[in-house]
């Protein structure tokens, strides 16, 4: 495969000795980005909080220190200035970019590492977090514990993520090769929504949630292996995308999960594990992609499949997040493992 020319516009931030995994812009400044990073690869040792600015040119503005390793970050739709992080310990913490250091608020209900949070962009006093102990649980800023614990899937649940045309649908993909729609409107198993004592990493111990599981509203077996990411179309309410360690993209139409949607033939062409995927907020057909292969890719998908459209291959270790400027079209942001944040214009 030929090498990709250098993206115009390139800007790259440098953070030595953190690995990151998670890049998302915030929704009321069109100047801010956060990156959640680890150190030592997220294997064992801190967290920072990154949070970087695009003008003049791309830095780092601020830092928050954490514990654990961070592996993902979630601007609130609430307040402006606020933040929350996932971290390998189990914890959910809850940042305001005017005061210094410490969080304004810590969770700690998962067992075992978290994996990924989103923020309701229609119901904008709650937000996600789903965990390598199977659960998928709510929360409002405001209350000491979780508003609902839900046991989705019987193996880490790597990305759950509300939809963002209706309120009460998320989706989750996991380890156990599915993609899953829940609907809270509806009854289900509940965990105890109180908090447990952390599981130490990689324990031998561990299990699935000793409670059936929550029965999904639909329920497809997406990949072969594990399932890494999903994200909801912002144009089409019942459109996701799936990315997983078979190195495929798909397109599905919750509609009819038996099978992609028609226009989602497998997008094929990374060389590893897909670890990101995200819809343009602007375009109906476009599909950013961040992989192991240190690549990011862009796809433009329509009725006879998808066609590549870029590879952004300026990074040297795993690209592990990747997202849209939410002001300015056609402008990507990306983050890896070589403690690099690029920006760049598609």
């Amino acid at each position: 495969m030929q090498a990709a020319l250098p993206p115009p516009q390139l800007q790259v931030a440098r953070t030595p000795s953190w690995a990151h995994y998670s890049i998302k812009p915030s929704p009321f400044f069109d100047h801010a980005l956060a990156v959640a990073s680890s150190a030592n690869y997220g294997i064992i040792g801190n967290g920072r909080l990154h949070l970087l600015h695009t003008r003049p040119q791309l830095h780092v503005d601020k830092i928050f220190e954490t514990q654990d390793g961070l592996y993902d970050v979630a601007w609130s739709e609430l307040h402006e200035f606020q933040l929350a992080s996932a971290s390998g310990d189990g914890s959910v913490k809850l940042w305001d970019t005017n005061l210094k250091d410490l969080p304004i608020r810590a969770w700690h209900e998962h067992t075992r590492e978290t994996m990924s949070l989103d923020w309701s962009n229609l119901e904008k006093d709650r937000f996600l977090s789903s965990s390598w102990d199977g659960s998928i649980r709510v929360w409002t800023p405001d209350r000491p514990h979780s508003l609902t614990a839900l046991p989705a899937h019987a193996a880490c649940v790597y990305q759950a993520s509300w939809s963002p045309h209706t309120p009460a649908l998320l989706a989750s993909v996991s380890a156990d090769g599915t993609l899953k729609l829940f609907d809270l409107r509806s009854p289900f198993s509940a965990l105890p929504s109180t908090p447990a004592p952390p599981t130490p990493k990689n324990s031998a111990s561990w299990a699935p949630p000793p409670v059936p599981l929550a029965p999904p509203t639909m329920s497809v077996v997406a990949h072969a292996g594990e399932v890494l990411t999903l994200d909801w179309n912002k144009y089409r309410p019942m459109v996701l995308a799936t990315g997983g360690v078979d190195r495929a993209i798909k397109v599905w139409d919750a509609r009819n999960m038996s099978r992609p949607a028609e226009e989602g033939a497998p997008l094929l062409g990374h060389e590893y594990a897909v670890r990101r995927v995200a819809w343009s907020p602007h375009r109906a057909d476009l599909l950013a992609s961040a992989s192991y292969d240190m690549t990011a890719r862009v796809w433009q998908t329509g009725p006879n499949g998808g066609v590549l459209r870029m590879i952004h291959d300026q990074h040297t270790e795993f690209v592990a997040g990747c997202a849209w400027s939410l002001f300015e079209e056609g402008v990507l942001a990306t983050c890896a493992w070589d403690g690099r944040v690029h920006t760049f214009r598609v």
